[in-house]
């Protein structure tokens, strides 16, 4: 089976085919310049060369374990710089590309894996949260994020813009309503497997009423510009989870809060097709993006493969999310084109022609055919070294490392050190000493 073969609507959305033409889609548009397609495909090729680093350097024994992305750059790339910087990111372990995009040091995601910190970094320093290690734990916290900006729109709304009629008549006991939110409208179609609302397909077509073509946003400002610092006036909530998260109890509760309380949380379910050795057709009878019609809010299927089509749909849904129109289910179909872990040995459980397949869509390949039409060989070499110099110094800084003394593990479990809090350090230190002697 050749680049393709398949057919489109299994891929879902798709703006960029596999041989680098760019395509028209009667909901999506392309939202990317010039400019952003160089810039996107420099930051996949550093992505996948920083894995590759990775990886070497847990072969070496520099790290006790590392999650390899390989395959899945265009998913995480394209959706990241879809978000604003005042949204907030819910990673599950594998966003390496998600975090470096939001502006993470490269070092700082080895350090984890490293062994030497048990949290990773500072979530309000870049808007995204520490890696969640346990299955569709981060689903839940996301909408809990995504309920508190609600409460605090609806807190500086009842203290500025007359608090009177907006406690009276804008907000439902329960429910907290943010002022001009849009109660979804869903028809029978949309129930099929069609989640499309209303509103949003009238004068598709016509310029600037695209969807996908981001609205209420700064002028000037375009949501994912690559340098990720346009604040939008509203906060979205983007979590990632993959498709083996979607068969765990904690994302279809998490589904419910979203849906019952219109959070402005967007998922996204990066569907590599195997949860470590179970394919996904076993876990879902249907697509995974339909799953979000049963619980009362749109669903879409976008190739992971294909930057441009990921960036256009997770721009549409965070925006959304932003005019306080509800969540959103994206559900990336791509592949994970290496193990599950350092760990694991895919070759037991994957047939080789299924890999064979996925590699002739490779997500870096398809954009690099697209900007070879006016770029040169030495264009591409200038980013591949631009690439080789990031994992070199990703190497240096990994090596550099220092190793934390062995009580620091005491640091972080509590904000306010207890007294028996302190005598188990005093005793642990003790029990250290004593191997001095």
């Amino acid at each position: 089976m050749g680049v393709g073969d398949r057919p489109d609507d299994q891929y879902g959305v798709r703006l960029l085919w596999p041989d680098g033409v760019l395509v028209e889609h009667p909901r999506f548009a392309p939202l990317l310049g010039a400019e952003d397609l160089e810039s996107y495909y420099g930051a996949m090729l550093r992505a996948r060369r920083l894995d590759e680093e990775a990886t070497a350097l847990q072969r070496q024994g520099e790290l006790a374990l590392w999650i390899p992305l390989r395959g899945q750059e265009a998913a995480q790339v394209g959706s990241a710089r879809a978000t604003l910087a005042s949204d907030f990111v819910f990673p599950s372990y594998r966003e390496h590309a998600v975090a470096w995009e939001r502006g993470l040091p490269p070092v700082e995601v080895l350090r984890l894996l490293r062994g030497g910190t048990h949290g990773g970094w500072d979530p309000g320093a870049h808007n995204l949260a520490n890696y969640a290690l346990v299955l569709a734990t981060q689903t839940l916290h996301a909408v809990g994020y995504a309920l508190g900006v609600q409460l605090d729109a609806l807190r500086d709304r009842m203290t500025t813009r007359e608090p009177a009629r907006i406690a009276a008549g804008n907000a439902i006991v329960g429910r907290p309503r943010i002022e001009g939110e849009v109660v979804m409208d869903f028809t029978a179609k949309q129930f099929l497997g069609h989640p499309t609302i209303e509103r949003e397909t009238k004068g598709v077509g016509r310029p600037g009423e695209l969807v996908g073509r981001p609205m209420k946003t700064p002028e000037g400002a375009i949501v994912g510009r690559p340098t990720n610092t346009d604040d939008g006036s509203g906060t979205a909530v983007l979590v990632y989870l993959g498709d083996g998260a979607m068969s765990q109890g904690d994302a279809n509760e998490a589904f419910v809060w979203a849906a019952s309380f219109g959070a402005p949380v967007v998922f996204f379910c990066t569907n590599n097709q195997w949860a470590i050795s179970t394919p996904a057709a076993r876990q879902s009878r249907v697509p995974l993006a339909e799953r979000a019609s049963g619980f009362g809010f749109p669903g879409v299927r976008v190739d992971g493969n294909d930057v441009v089509a990921v960036h256009s749909v997770t721009s549409w849904a965070l925006d959304r999310a932003r005019r306080g129109e509800g969540p959103t289910l994206v559900e990336a179909y791509t592949y994970r084109m290496g193990p599950h872990t350092t760990s694991d040995d895919p070759t037991r459980y994957r047939p080789a022609d299924e890999e064979a397949c996925w590699r002739a869509l490779d997500p870096i390949d398809r954009l690099g055919r697209l900007l070879a039409a006016d770029r040169d060989e030495a264009w591409f070499a200038a980013r591949r070294a631009e690439a080789e110099d990031a994992a070199a110094r990703l190497r240096d800084d990994t090596l550099a490392l220092p190793d934390p003394p062995p009580d620091a593990f005491f640091d972080d479990v509590l904000v306010t050190e207890t007294d028996e809090a302190r005598a188990e350090r005093a005793r642990f230190r003790a029990y250290q000493e004593s191997f001095q002697a």
